[in-house]
């Protein structure tokens, strides 16, 4: 039975994994990469998303031969299902960001075992910053302690969320809402829950397990939780990897998110 002591020798390895590879995206970095469009068009992918992932891949892969693969460029391979430890893998959380030359991307690397993250990286090359964490430890950020916010009074609840979003749940929340600008990779957003930048965010439907995975456990660690919009915890490495409406927030906060939320998806 795996303890905690394979969980951070696993995080250990996803970090380094994670670094090579976010140095080999940075090669591609504000240079034009070559891009293609997949999902009936909505979606950009780039020739770095697939450097990135071919060394996550291999780096990886060599290491836990006997971990199953889910990642967003690679072809799935239903052979996961039948693994308890899963590695879950977006080579670059915020492609279009990316290509358009901002700096808000990250690399991220997650396992999951029996359905939930028991380690996870977000690496930003351009911002210089690794956020970590392990079952059982502290969020890191570059090394220090992290912890999503608790409630405050005298201020309104910063919020990352679309704008009808925000509004819908405005009146619903003590002290209302600071909607705080679009953040463009969805992992990162999460990481600034966990690191108290930001106090909440809700996440449209159709977020995949790559999108969710290591920031889940980022915040979990940190003092905070992602849900869904009826309380429960994500489940990972089923057949459907795409998930509802979430709310992700302190868990002193999450409550009261998801209570103000709840009628965004017919509740």
């Amino acid at each position: 039975m795996p303890d905690a002591a394979t969980w951070t020798a696993d995080l250990d390895l996803l970090v380094g994994a994670a670094r090579l590879a976010g140095a080999r995206a940075l090669d591609f970095f504000r240079k034009g990469p070559e891009v293609w469009w997949k999902n009936g068009g909505r979606s950009p992918v780039s020739a770095a998303d697939f450097a990135a992932n071919d060394i996550l891949k291999k780096e990886l892969l060599s290491a836990r031969p006997n971990y199953g693969w889910l990642s967003e460029e690679t072809d799935d391979d239903a052979n996961r299902l039948g693994r308890e430890t899963v590695f879950v893998i977006d080579p670059i959380d915020g492609t279009r960001a990316f290509i358009a030359g901002k700096d808000i991307w990250c690399v991220s690397a997650a396992i999951v075992h029996k359905g939930r993250p028991v380690a996870g990286v977000l690496f930003a090359p351009s911002l210089d910053e690794v956020f970590t964490a392990a079952e059982h430890g502290p969020a890191l950020k570059n090394g220090k302690p992290i912890f999503a916010t608790e409630p405050d009074a005298a201020r309104p609840t910063r919020v990352a969320a679309p704008e009808d979003m925000a509004h819908d749940i405005q009146r619903h929340l003590e002290g209302g809402v600071q909607r705080i600008a679009h953040v463009p990779s969805l992992a990162y957003r999460l990481a600034m829950v966990a690191d108290g930048r930001i106090d909440a965010t809700l996440v449209k439907r159709n977020a995949h397990d790559w999108d969710l995975a290591a920031a889940d456990l980022i915040l979990a660690r940190a003092g905070g939780g992602l849900v869904t919009l009826d309380g429960a915890p994500l489940s990972y490495n089923r057949p459907a990897v795409s998930h509802e409406t979430l709310a992700a927030a302190g868990l002193s906060r999450l409550s009261g998110l998801v209570a103000a939320s709840r009628h965004l998806a017919g509740h």
